[in-house]
């Protein structure tokens, strides 16, 4: 699976990208929000909201903080406006990177971005400068259970799934962008455990970075935009060659 090997690689160096509690509970408030300000309160009426809370509940956030979250969507209650965007830019090496925020204030976001890439060996692009690199696609994410990794790739692909990869944090589900919800409802009836879901970017190549210093360079900026208060998802192009993990310290 095309970018799989490059995460667990990461994690291996930067340790887990949600390290602070607060900030991981923060962007699951957000995406609820957003969510119920889209598509309405309801769950069962709202697919977005439905994965959004059910990723919330797979990660403790409280509900009282859920049910908060949802009112200032619909406007029950005061909130923040959110808006979405979606940031493209480039790493050392002319590594392709997508950034996903949810903000009160995008000219912020904007401007913050662009001082991280520039502190990190990078540049900002325009919209569509590195978007084609990448197709958008359905990300569900099981933890080892019972079965075995052949009954659950079979499980998977009678359920309508396009591939998968595992590692010893579990097992990766890559459905097309529309059938989301669908196989992560079938694997569920399958009695397979969903750990969470959610749309990705997935690059279509990936481009292998054999040089420590530019992998240095690279994950220094993949972390700065990772840690950033507004930023929901990173996406990139990268993987690092096994000689070079072992060089490397941030």
């Amino acid at each position: 699976m095309a970018g799989h090997n490059k995460w667990s690689k990461v994690k291996h160096i930067k340790g887990a990208a949600d390290a602070k509690r607060s900030k991981l509970f923060s962007k699951l408030a957000k995406e609820i929000s957003v969510a119920a300000r889209d598509g309405g309160g309801d769950p069962d009426l709202n697919a977005r909201l439905r994965q959004a809370v059910s990723n919330a509940k797979k990660q403790s956030l409280p509900g009282d903080t859920i049910e908060r979250a949802i009112k200032k969507g619909t406007g029950e209650i005061e909130g923040v406006a959110y808006e979405e965007a979606c940031y493209e830019g480039f790493g050392a090496g002319g590594v392709a990177i997508i950034v996903e925020v949810i903000t009160d204030n995008t000219n912020r976001v904007f401007a913050d971005l662009r001082t991280i890439f520039n502190k990190n060996n990078g540049s900002l692009g325009n919209p569509g400068s590195v978007s084609y690199l990448f197709d958008r696609k359905g990300e569900i994410k099981l933890p080892h259970g019972s079965d075995d990794e052949e009954s659950v790739l079979e499980k998977a692909m009678d359920a309508g799934a396009q591939d998968m990869a595992s590692d010893s944090e579990g097992h990766v589900v890559i459905t097309g962008h529309d059938q989301l919800g669908e196989v992560a409802s079938s694997l569920a009836q399958a009695g397979v455990e969903v750990e969470s879901q959610q749309l990705i970017y997935m690059p279509q190549n990936v481009q292998e970075i054999t040089d420590a210093s530019v992998a240095r360079q690279v994950l220094r900026l993949f972390s700065a935009l990772e840690d950033y208060d507004d930023t929901q998802n990173v996406y990139a192009n990268f993987d690092i060659a096994d000689e070079i993990v072992e060089e490397i310290e941030l």
